[in-house]
């Protein structure tokens, strides 16, 4: 255990409980901009999935508690939604956890990289970057290559694997992503 004890804890519950927020306030903005530019009134009360990944927690499993650290995954219990984004040119996929108990409850979240970001600066051109996106509003310059749709493995595969994880309950068409 930490030499902080549960106080790392508590600080990670903090961190999360504040990104939850932060994902809150920025739908309500986005909710609030949209309705600002679409004359026909609309409601917006639909589930909201809320979906952390790489942190820890403390959960039970095989009959003790135990810290899990889900690092690239997500918590897929029975009956948990969660989001398993694609690459920038990709789907991405609303899913409901399975709770495959082998799997600590967990599946993945998103794609894995298949080359490190240098190795993607060095390997795909502008040019192969502009055609994977082709059709998605994105950054379209030599500073997101490290995020290139090419650097992922492909997320068809990715969800196929983790089947006894998850169920697709919608597939998303990438129409716009945002890159630092």
């Amino acid at each position: 255990m930490s030499p902080y004890g549960s106080c790392e804890l508590s600080f990670n519950k903090w961190a999360q409980d504040f990104a939850k927020l932060n994902r809150q306030v920025m739908m309500a903005h986005v909710i609030d901009a949209l309705r600002s530019q679409i004359a026909k009134p609309f409601e917006a009360e639909c589930e909201a999935v809320n979906c952390h990944h790489n942190y820890v927690t403390r959960e039970h499993h095989f009959g003790e508690n135990v810290l899990v650290t889900r690092k690239g995954a997500v918590h897929a219990a029975k009956g948990v939604m969660g989001i398993i984004p694609g690459s920038m040119g990709a789907k991405s996929f609303i899913v409901r956890g399975l709770g495959n108990p082998e799997s600590f409850d967990s599946c993945s979240h998103g794609a894995g990289r298949v080359m490190s970001r240098t190795a993607a600066k060095k390997l795909v051109t502008l040019d192969e970057h502009l055609a994977d996106t082709a059709g998605v509003e994105c950054r379209k310059d030599a500073g997101v290559i490290d995020e290139t749709p090419k650097a992922y493995k492909p997320i068809e595969a990715v969800m196929a694997a983790q089947a006894d994880l998850v169920e697709i309950v919608h597939t998303l068409k990438q129409v716009v992503c945002v890159k630092g």
